[in-house]
């Protein structure tokens, strides 16, 4: 064997290894990237389903008002006081549609689903962030391997810098998609 074809198949062995480093750190990142997403899915549905609720609540509340002062308006002008039955009846639908407003002891007033939304939307928001971080790690990692495999064949030595400084790129992105999605925003 001649010493320049030890050396080729030393350098190919090292690019051998770091293909697969990249391959690794490569499925690492996918996985995040996928974990992301369903976490971002799943948010998504809980806050349309909030929203939904709050919709749901406000009708309620709309309808209980308009009854309350239909029967108030009925009266007003009248010669006729407003029947006992139907002032408890107002005063029961006022304070029906009060507590569609709000409902701490049981968090599904108005108020209460209009937060959890708006936290479902910002957990929504961040997956996302993390969602992107992974596929942009994931693209650099890809590169880096083509790269890799192309410097293997050629025997071109810019070719596997390259692909390191993209499995590096690669490599952070996929960090900050698990430790800092939302650090910068591309």
């Amino acid at each position: 064997m001649s010493e320049g074809h030890g050396h080729v198949a030393t350098e190919n062995k090292k690019i051998a290894l770091l293909v697969a480093v990249l391959a690794a750190v490569l499925a690492l990142s996918e996985m995040g990237g996928k974990s992301a997403q369903t976490h971002a899915l799943a948010d998504h549905i809980d806050a349309s389903n909030l929203w939904s609720f709050f919709q749901a609540k406000t009708i309620r509340q709309t309808t209980m008002r308009t009854a309350a002062d239909a029967i108030e308006a009925q009266f007003k002008e009248g010669a006729q006081p407003v029947p006992e039955s139907l002032k408890k009846q107002v005063d029961t639908w006022r304070k029906t549609a009060q507590r569609y407003e709000t409902e701490p002891e049981t968090g599904e007033g108005r108020k209460e689903l209009a937060a959890r939304a708006k936290v479902k939307e910002a957990e929504r928001a961040k997956a996302m962030s993390a969602y992107h971080m992974f596929e942009y790690g994931s693209a650099a990692l890809q590169l880096a391997i083509v790269l890799a495999g192309a410097s293997a064949l050629t025997n071109v030595v810019w070719l596997t810098f390259l692909s390191c400084g993209l499995g590096v790129l690669g490599f952070l992105f996929g960090a900050l998609g698990f430790i800092a999605p939302t650090l910068i925003h591309l």
